[in-house]
C-alpha cells in the first residue's frame, strides 16, 4: 500500500518543479535565506502536484482502464481506493498550503492558482483542443513567477517568454506521443481532445515551439539587460547545449516512442541527463565569470 501511494504522488514528477528554482538561479540569490526560501516553493510545489495528480486520477479512472498503459495506474487498477486517495489529495494540499504560508501571501496565491487551474483543466479545459496544452503551459508559468516574483525577484521577460515556448513544446510533445502510442496498441483514444490533433498539425506545432525557444533563449543570452545584470558575457556558451538537448528530445519522440513523460525521459536517458547537468553547471560558471 505505501508503494502504491507513492505511485500516485508520483515523485519522479518533482523534477518539473524545478521551475521555480529558475529564478534563484539567474538572479544569484544564493545567500542561505534565498535558497531557503526557494527550497521551501520546491517543496510545495511538489506537494500541490501531487495533489493535482491525484485529482486528475480520480477524474480520469474510468478512461485510464481504457488506456493500454494508465491502467496500471493505482486508482484506475483498483489498488487504491477513491477514498484512501481522496485522503492523500487533502494531506498533500495541507503540507503546500502550509510551507506556501511560511514565506508570503503572493506564493499562497500563485500555489492556489496553480491548483484551480488544474481543476478547470481536469473537468473541462482538457478537452479543447490546442488549449489544452496552452493549459498545462500555463501551469509551468505559474511555478516560474512563484519563483521570481512570489520570491520578489524581477524575471526577465526573454526567460519568460522561453519558459513558454519550452513548456508549449513540452505539451505539443506529450500529445505527439500519446498518438503514437495509440497508433502503435491499436487503441481507441481514451483521451477525447486526441481526436482533433493530427500528426501533422502537432510536428508544424513542435516546429514553430522548438524554434521559438531556441530564438527566445539565444536572445535573452546576448541580451543587454542580460549581460549587464550578471556583468558577464558567457551565458551565450549554453545555447549549443539547449539546442542539443531539443534536438535530443526530438530523435527520443520520433526514434524512441518517447516523450509521453518528460521527467521519465530526463532520467531514463543519458544524453539528456548528462546535457541537463552540463547545462547547469556552464550557467553557474558563467554567472560566476
Amino acid at each position: 500500500m505505501l508503494a502504491d501511494s507513492i505511485k500516485l504522488l508520483r515523485p519522479h514528477q518533482y523534477v518539473k518543479n524545478g521551475f521555480v528554482l529558475i529564478g534563484t538561479l539567474f538572479s544569484q540569490q544564493w545567500d542561505q535565506n534565498a535558497i531557503g526560501q526557494a527550497v521551501t516553493l520546491f517543496i510545495a510545489f511538489c506537494a500541490i502536484s501531487s495533489a493535482v495528480y491525484i485529482l486528475n486520477d480520480i477524474f480520469d479512472s474510468a478512461a485510464d482502464r481504457l488506456h493500454p498503459v494508465k491502467c496500471h495506474r493505482p486508482i484506475a487498477s483498483g489498488v487504491i481506493s477513491r477514498a484512501r486517495a481522496t485522503l492523500l489529495l487533502l494531506l498533500m494540499m495541507c503540507i503546500s498550503v502550509s510551507l506556501s504560508i511560511s514565506i508570503n501571501n503572493y506564493v499562497l496565491l500563485f500555489i492556489a492558482g496553480y491548483f484551480v487551474l488544474n481543476v478547470f483543466y481536469s473537468v473541462y479545459l482538457k478537452h479543447i483542443v490546442i488549449l489544452d496544452v496552452f493549459v498545462i503551459a500555463t501551469g509551468f508559468m505559474l511555478r516560474l513567477l512563484a519563483g521570481t516574483t512570489g520570491l520578489d525577484i524581477e524575471p526577465s521577460h526573454w526567460l519568460l517568454l522561453c519558459g513558454l515556448m519550452v513548456t508549449l513544446f513540452l505539451g505539443f510533445a506529450k500529445r505527439r506521443a500519446e498518438l503514437l502510442t495509440l497508433e502503435k496498441s491499436g487503441s481507441d483514444s481514451s483521451r477525447k481532445v486526441l481526436s482533433d490533433y493530427s500528426p501533422i498539425l502537432l510536428e508544424l506545432m513542435l516546429g514553430i515551439t522548438a524554434a521559438c525557444t531556441i530564438l527566445s533563449y539565444g536572445l535573452y543570452t546576448v541580451s543587454p539587460q542580460t549581460q549587464a545584470l550578471h556583468q558577464s558575457q558567457w551565458l551565450i556558451l549554453t545555447l549549443p547545449l539547449v539546442m542539443y538537448g531539443m534536438f535530443r528530445y526530438l530523435y527520443l519522440l520520433f526514434g524512441e516512442q518517447a516523450g509521453s513523460d518528460t521527467a521519465q525521459d530526463i532520467f531514463t536517458d543519458r544524453h539528456l541527463l548528462i546535457t541537463a547537468l552540463l547545462w547547469l553547471l556552464l550557467v553557474i560558471w558563467s554567472l560566476q565569470s
